[in-house]
């Protein structure tokens, strides 16, 4: 069992109390059950309460968790090997002239992009930010301002995804924060987890699963296995399918192909809480102060309902390599001790299995775009999927 975190300040109970009371309240509208998918939206983003639309201080050292970007600007420049490749891609047919970025936290990915890019004499036509979340997105302009005023204005914000476009689409952990569904199976049926209350207590509460949920899952699995669908992932893939007239999708996150998604052992599922850098199992502690995330299917989204080209699957730290990240680390020398030794002890932690080399894993999907990618050249893995 994941250890219990430290509670968080009265303040912060109190914006807590008022979302809690906000999903009471739509509990009892709808009957008294809501959906575990619907909570976790809820959760992250209802507007002004949810995780990543209130104000306190999520990503980094200082937060709730730290991701590979804000871990080492290595991984930016050696995705930005690869964001390169493509932005200078001359098959014949409309070039790739944009970056879209899905979420980009406090915008250290994106200024670290901009930079090597500039380096690289690479830039992008426009660097478009879709972010949902009103205090991430004025932290990114901040950074931005603060990092690269000169390259300030090529970056735009959007409310949604453009109705058509030719871009690299980028997407760091974003996966593993869109709402999931819960399912438990039960007496050879799948039921759905949702969120009902006793008393003033969220509660779990389960109802027959609909057909095409079951359908999605292991015709094997045993009674009493408890996991989650992604259904919202196949739907942001979908768009990004009907949208995107050429170029690439890039995304990174935690999770495993279905054979490894539905091991024996992980019968409850990959759900996960985050808070000031303690993990734990609980959705239902302090709403809107903790991250809430489930690992991904990899296989599922390959499989989903679009007609993109699978252009690679493989780790995290096999796609760094084959960027160059070894490469950028010999760029400093050893000797320089107070550069070279933080730089090698992120890389470490970027690429190492017992870390986040392994766990993380990188897919790519496109369109009009020639294979094999740099970052998938050796090692790809998507014959797992």
């Amino acid at each position: 069992m994941p250890a219990a975190p430290t509670p968080p300040d009265s303040a912060a109970l109190a914006v807590s109390a008022q979302l809690r009371a906000l999903i009471a309240a739509e509990i009892n509208a709808a009957g008294g059950w809501i959906g575990f998918d619907r909570y976790m939206h809820l959760a992250l983003y209802a507007p002004g309460l949810g995780y990543y639309s209130a104000g306190s201080h999520k990503i980094g050292r200082g937060g709730d968790f730290i991701t590979a970007p804000e871990l080492s600007p290595l991984f930016g420049r050696a995705l930005a090997r690869q964001v390169a490749d493509l932005l200078r891609d001359e098959l014949p047919g409309p070039g790739v002239t944009d970056i879209i970025e899905l979420g980009a936290g406090r915008g250290t990915l994106a200024v670290t992009l901009l930079s090597a890019l500039e380096t690289l004499q690479c830039l992008p036509a426009r660097y478009r930010i879709l972010e949902v979340s009103a205090d991430l997105r004025q932290r990114q302009q901040q950074l931005i301002r603060e990092r690269t005023p000169h390259l300030a204005a090529r970056v735009e914000w959007l409310e949604a995804l453009p109705e058509s476009c030719s871009a690299v689409v980028i997407g760091n952990e974003v996966l593993d924060a869109l709402p999931v569904k819960r399912l438990r199976r039960e007496q050879g049926r799948w039921l759905e987890l949702g969120v009902s209350l006793d008393g003033d207590r969220y509660a779990w509460a389960a109802r027959p699963a609909a057909a095409a949920l079951a359908a999605a899952l292991p015709a094997d699995l045993p009674d009493d296995y408890e996991t989650e669908v992604n259904p919202a992932a196949g739907a942001l893939l979908g768009e990004l399918d009907r949208r995107l007239q050429r170029g690439a999708v890039i995304l990174f996150d935690y999770g495993f192909p279905a054979r490894e998604f539905y091991h024996p052992q992980r019968n409850r599922g990959t759900l996960m809480c985050h808070y000031r850098h303690t993990a734990h199992d609980d959705p239902f502690l302090w709403p809107g102060l903790q991250d809430i995330t489930a690992h991904v299917d990899f296989s599922a989204l390959a499989r989903s309902h679009h007609q993109l080209d699978l252009l690679g699957y493989t780790s995290q730290a096999q796609f760094l390599i084959n960027c160059g990240i070894t490469e950028l680390l010999a760029e400093v020398p050893a000797a320089d001790a107070a550069r070279y030794a933080p730089l090698a002890a992120a890389a470490q932690k970027l690429l190492s299995p017992a870390e986040m080399g392994e766990l993380f894993k990188v897919i790519a999907f496109g369109r009009g775009i020639a294979a094999p990618l740099r970052g998938f050249i050796r090692g790809d893995k998507s014959y797992n999927l």
